[in-house]
């Protein structure tokens, strides 16, 4: 690998005027150290940075491209998007064609609101889910991450806690108190605090798969079981599928489960990669949002038409392609876990793959985390020197431990066959 000495002089600038030199904190390499590489370009799996190294890229986006970095058919849906023109403030065609294309997907989306992030959709739901149900408390699982909205910033303490408290300065307390934590997979955990706050408790939000405490698997009938619960109590349950939606499936974890929400959110993938959100659900619960009902939301660059136009061609793309480019993430997805499970074996590694689909995560523990609990037991000391190893050989994942990674349909043999190479020599050069 060649020097970064171009990334660590801007990163260095970028702290004068920029927070931490980032946009967004994950970005910054604090949980492994080092300097964030500063990308200049991207096409199919790979990036490069403005020092001229080329990587493999497992990040995608944070997962949006499964079809790879700048494929045609979304290159070319941008471009002539914007020869009509950035922004309207105004209804589009295009518009109505992608609600009613992801309506089509994802059953559980009668109706669509567009928004402009995730966090934005998340934010949205839980409004919507509060106002249609008249009650406050919104129930969440510790690891599962939502975006930056207040109500969700909380983080759980002790198994035996019940409210949330603020994760982030700027949090009102109280605010904070209308959040309860659970633990992911733990039934009686969600038991008890529907047996004490049922009544109060508007909606649980979950991500079906976690992807945000490194790649995290409900456990046989936890989804099936948080619906039972949260129609028995008048509460709604809401997936947040700004990772998984279109990923592990074309319909999401929603296909994969077999578990309809009553509120679904997507992110930046349904914009093939642009800055867009959505949250949808049945008739009767979206007729709650303005200037249908009182549940207020709006937002000038909501359907902007350069995401719109992206996301049309992303999804009629994999749509086409469904049975084809599915089965061949899956593929990949195997082979890269079978070949890795080879090499921890043949080593004795205390190291994990936890995988789904096209999402996966090498955990630094012997087994796979269940819970946010299980996942901080990893070594992070050690996960961050065999970070820095791939990226000397050229393969770029989620700077964090507790992240997941991403393939996309243009990670082909050779790069699989490389990360795998790179992934036993790094873990050589950290013994």
């Amino acid at each position: 690998m060649k020097s970064i000495k171009l990334s660590e002089r801007y990163h260095q600038k970028a702290k004068q005027v920029i927070p931490g030199g980032v946009n967004s904190p994950a970005r910054a390499f604090l949980s492994v150290g080092g300097a964030p590489r500063y990308i200049k370009s991207a096409k199919g799996p790979f990036i490069k940075d403005i020092d001229g190294n080329k990587y493999i890229d497992f990040v995608m986006s944070w997962g949006p491209m499964i079809l790879g970095h700048t494929h045609k058919n979304v290159r070319l849906a941008v471009q002539k998007a914007l020869k009509s023109g950035a922004s309207f403030g105004a209804p589009t065609v295009a518009e109505f064609e992608l609600a009613t294309l992801v309506s089509k997907i994802y059953p559980a989306m009668q109706k669509i609101r567009l928004v402009n992030s995730g966090t934005e959709a998340v934010m949205s739901a839980i409004r919507l889910a509060r106002g249609r149900t008249g009650r406050d408390m919104i129930l969440k699982f510790d690891g599962c991450y939502h975006g930056h909205c207040d109500s969700l910033l909380v983080a759980a303490g002790s198994g035996a806690q019940t409210l949330g408290v603020p994760n982030s300065q700027g949090v009102p307390a109280e605010l904070a108190k209308l959040t309860l934590t659970a633990r992911y997979n733990d039934k009686s955990d969600t038991e008890r605090l529907f047996k004490k706050h049922g009544a109060d408790i508007a909606a649980v939000i979950l991500e079906p798969v976690i992807g945000n405490m490194g790649l995290i698997k409900p456990q046989d009938g936890f989804l099936e079981f948080l619906r039972e619960i949260t129609l028995k109590h008048g509460a709604l349950l809401i997936f947040d599928e700004v990772m998984t939606g279109f990923r592990l499936a074309l319909g999401g974890a929603c296909e994969v489960y077999k578990v309809t929400p009553d509120i679904v959110t997507l992110g930046k993938i349904i914009g093939g990669g642009l800055p867009i959100g959505a949250y949808g659900g049945p008739l009767d619960i979206m007729s709650s949002v303005a200037p249908e009902g009182g549940v207020y939301q709006a937002g000038t660059l909501s359907g902007n038409p350069l995401a719109v136009a992206a996301g049309l061609a992303m999804l009629r793309t994999l749509a086409r392609g469904r049975s084809k480019i599915y089965a061949a993430l899956e593929e990949k997805g195997e082979f890269l876990e079978s070949e890795m499970n080879k090499i921890i074996k043949k080593r004795g590694e205390k190291i994990t793959i936890s995988r789904k689909g096209s999402m996966f995560t090498i955990f630094f523990n012997e087994t796979a985390p269940r819970d946010a609990d299980s996942a901080k037991k990893c070594d992070t000391a050690r996960f961050s020197k065999f970070y820095h190893a791939m990226l000397d050989r050229g393969v770029y994942m989620a700077p964090s431990q507790f992240e997941a990674n991403f393939i996309s349909y243009a990670h082909d043999e050779m790069c699989l066959k490389k990360t795998v190479k790179a992934f036993d020599e790094a873990l050589k050069a950290i013994e």
